[in-house]
């Protein structure tokens, strides 16, 4: 199996959103006699809709998707997290498949469908619904203090994956993503990923994740000490880097972020994970993360980092650090409000001008047939 995959075509395909779109809606807000500054947040937010929808008025979200991609990963045996290394994540994919996790709860109560994406959870594949892991790669990861996390072709595959996710998203019509993960010890690998694209020790990167204590803190500092001098020789390849000290979870949400920018479609970024994967997305495609907002800030120090070099500000700080993306489905709300109450501002609706005759956005399997 061929283990490239041509990255620089994502830093050619991936457009900025509508700037044209963006100025009319504030055109909109401020003739339809509003005091400017006047709904806060929510103007701001109302503008980057239009320009990630590429209209004016903007068009309310409607459909809304909660997107889990769920992986277990080999540096949990090491004790890095309250929570069990073996069948903690299994465990939570399962509340949230019988809607006892509070994402499905809450998901419920904001009008969000849940969707899980099990790329390497260690558990039966017969234990989850087929379209849980159709996209399944291998059960766990890794240990990658000391080994990689994946082969060459698993990366390749999981990368790949969460293209095809991002496609099949924007197919069914789903109009923004709100973006979480289920993993044990996911926090510790996304420190690695954040310290050595940061260029920072493994002290300024550490968390408290599940909420550790102060010995289980310096096993996780240790653990991504060890892990950050594995990840520095391949910093150049980001590939290699996923691979190396990454997981398949890291590397489909990757995948996922650059090919849900290619076909235009908005994601809500959740907690640490996701911020980690948004900065090796950053990496391939400079303007990426212009479709992209930061649900929350969680109080993890990697998170922060990340946020920092991706010019994101959280739009809200409620300290969540479950991950499950709570963080991001919180800020839908706010989205909505956004959406509800700039749509019909003014009267004459901002239409584009004629475009000139584009090709169709690629799928995921136009862009491998160019491999």
């Amino acid at each position: 199996m061929d283990t490239t995959v041509d990255l620089d075509t994502f830093s050619s395909l991936v457009e900025r959103p509508d700037e044209s779109a963006r100025r009319a809606a504030d055109e909109r807000w401020q003739a339809a006699g509003r005091p400017r500054g006047g709904l806060g947040k929510l103007e701001e937010l109302g503008s980057w809709l239009s320009s990630v929808q590429g209209r004016s008025p903007v068009r309310p979200v409607s459909a809304p998707k909660v997107l889990l991609f769920a992986a277990d990963h080999g540096v949990a045996a090491l004790g890095v997290s309250r929570l069990p290394a073996k069948g903690g994540t299994a465990a939570r994919v399962r509340a949230v498949l019988d809607g006892t996790a509070p994402v499905a709860r809450l998901a419920r109560r904001y009008g969000a469908d849940v969707r899980i994406v099990d790329v390497a959870v260690d558990a039966d594949p017969a234990d989850f619904p087929d379209e849980v892991v159709t996209h399944r790669i291998r059960r766990g990861s890794g240990r990658i203090d000391v080994e990689d996390a994946l082969t060459p072709e698993e990366t390749v595959r999981a990368f790949r994956a969460g293209m095809a996710v991002a496609d099949e998203e924007a197919d069914a019509g789903t109009d923004l993503v709100l973006l979480g993960d289920l993993g044990v010890a996911s926090t510790t690998v996304a420190a690695v990923l954040v310290g050595a694209l940061c260029g920072t020790d493994a002290a300024a990167v550490t968390g408290r994740g599940s909420g550790i204590d102060d010995r289980v803190w310096m096993v996780k500092c240790a653990t991504i000490r060890d892990s950050l001098r594995r990840a520095r020789p391949v910093l150049g390849d980001q590939l290699a880097l996923l691979g190396a000290t990454g997981g398949a979870d890291f590397a489909a949400i990757t995948g996922f972020l650059l090919q849900a920018a290619v076909r235009k479609l908005p994601v809500v970024l959740d907690g640490v994970v996701s911020a980690a994967c948004a900065l090796v997305a950053q990496r391939i495609a400079f303007r990426a993360p212009e479709w992209w907002r930061a649900g929350q800030s969680s109080g993890e120090p990697a998170q922060a980092k990340a946020y920092d070099r991706l010019t994101l500000t959280p739009l809200q700080d409620q300290g969540i650090t479950m991950g499950e993306g709570v963080g991001a489905l919180l800020a839908l709300p706010l989205l909505q409000a956004a959406g509800d109450a700039l749509a019909d501002e003014a009267p004459q609706p901002y239409v584009p001008p004629a475009p000139k005759e584009q090709p169709k956005l690629p799928s995921a399997a136009d862009l491998l047939r160019r491999l």
